[in-house]
């Protein structure tokens, strides 16, 4: 299956590097083409030389050959690969490529990289299981890279617990059945992205109010923000319903969509799918008020003057926090124009949410239409975390990295 595959190895400053050498060697001989990349830390613990003489290369460690000033291409390496391997993958490395840091050759590789990524972490017991760690994890997986989980065991430290470097064999054979089309190795990726096997539902888009067969109330959400989120979650492994009101939107690929018109329906749609829910991130701009009357035939256009009466719709999202559970996680979205921070607070306090999503139409970029949003996230403590104006891509990034966080707490307490 590795026969003619391009394989990039990158080797960080873990103890773990040693097994590096057999990793290699079980590579090549599966017939990979493999070019092995080092951070300057992995040369104490595994010299250069033992490594290039097994895959047959030179090691690359630098940015340029400070002898003959010749260029190692990180550009050319990250489209050369077909994979991008990181066996053992340190906490120090973990941090960098998390947060786009750039620092050494193999940091450069990986963002240019178009190729699958995946990454073995390789560290002492607490230094895995420490927030910040897990953090990172979490966030190299909501960018797509596949982890390769650590095995539990006798540490270097003599600790015993998890954080032991895969054995090569299991390595080897992890990236052997990557290639395989629809193989075993797809449903191994899944389970081990951190929401595989829970489900989620996002509301997206706005909805319309019928006033006439042709005429409605509504507003101007694109649904971009649901949709990126909803991707984003299904990406992490969540099994996604994704209920949206009129867009002109593609449903991201292995997303169920259930198509509504009206805040009705979307109450309908998300009252029935709310309870097998785990996580629920409600986005959509939902009418607060529907025509009482619905005329059966166009309104002509007679009177000076016009007015419609209109009754309240069900507020979806308090009607699904006045049935949420401790387990689940709810969340919605306050668009405000004034009172920003006091108006999210009161629907996250009223609604029963764990965290409420708050952006201004004040914030130049922000808000409908767009494709960029500035947000600032409010959690039940009233703590607030802001982040700068970004694509609403990596908005959703950002939310779900807080998913993560919340899951993994309620997680944490439930054992």
């Amino acid at each position: 299956m590795l026969k003619g595959k391009k394989i990039i190895l990158g080797i960080c400053g873990s103890i773990a590097a040693y097994k590096a050498a057999t990793l290699t060697r079980l590579l090549v001989k599966a017939g990979a083409e493999v070019q092995v990349v080092m951070t300057p830390e992995a040369t104490a613990f595994i010299t250069p030389l033992t490594l290039a003489t097994l895959s047959n290369k030179p090691v690359l460690t630098e940015y340029f050959d400070e002898h003959t000033g010749e260029w190692n291409k990180h550009v050319h390496l990250g489209l050369w690969a077909d994979r991008l391997l990181i066996a053992p993958a340190s906490a120090n490395t973990l941090a960098k490529l998390a947060n786009g840091l750039c620092d050494n050759l193999l940091c450069a590789i990986y963002l240019s990289a178009r190729c699958p990524v995946y990454f073995a972490p390789a560290m002492d017991l607490d230094m895995f299981s420490h927030p910040a760690t897990q953090q990172n994890i979490q966030r190299l997986q909501s960018f797509g890279n596949i982890l390769i989980p650590p095995d539990s065991g006798e540490l270097a430290s003599g600790l015993v617990g998890e954080g032991r470097l895969a054995e090569p064999e299991e390595i080897t054979t992890f990236i052997e059945q990557s290639f395989a089309t629809g193989g075993v190795s797809k449903a191994r990726e899944d389970a081990a992205l951190p929401l595989a096997g829970k489900k989620a539902l996002v509301s997206a888009g706005p909805t319309y109010e019928a006033i006439d067969p042709v005429r409605f109330i509504g507003n101007h959400s694109s649904g971009k923000m649901g949709y990126a989120i909803a991707e984003t979650l299904q990406g992490l492994g969540a099994d996604v319903t994704l209920v949206s009101g009129p867009t002109a939107l593609a449903a991201p690929q292995q997303v169920l969509r259930i198509d509504v018109t009206s805040a009705k329906e979307m109450l309908e749609a998300c009252t029935q799918t709310f309870t097998e829910a785990d996580i629920t991130v409600m986005s959509a701009a939902v009418a607060d008020y529907t025509p009482v009357e619905v005329a059966s035939q166009k309104i002509k256009k007679k009177d000076p003057h016009f007015s419609i009466a209109l009754t309240k719709t069900t507020d979806i999202l308090a009607s699904l926090g006045a049935a949420k559970r401790p387990d689940q996680i709810l969340a919605g979205f306050a668009l405000e124009t004034n009172n920003e921070e006091a108006n999210a607070l009161i629907k996250l306090e009223n609604k029963n949410l764990d965290f409420i999503v708050l952006n201004s139409m004040q914030d130049k970029g922000a808000g409908f239409a767009g494709d960029s949003n500035k947000i600032t996230i409010i959690d039940r403590n009233k703590q607030q975390t802001t982040f700068a104006l970004k694509s609403k891509k990596e908005v959703a990034t950002d939310i779900c990295n807080y998913i993560l966080t919340i899951y993994n707490t309620k997680s944490a307490k439930s054992l």
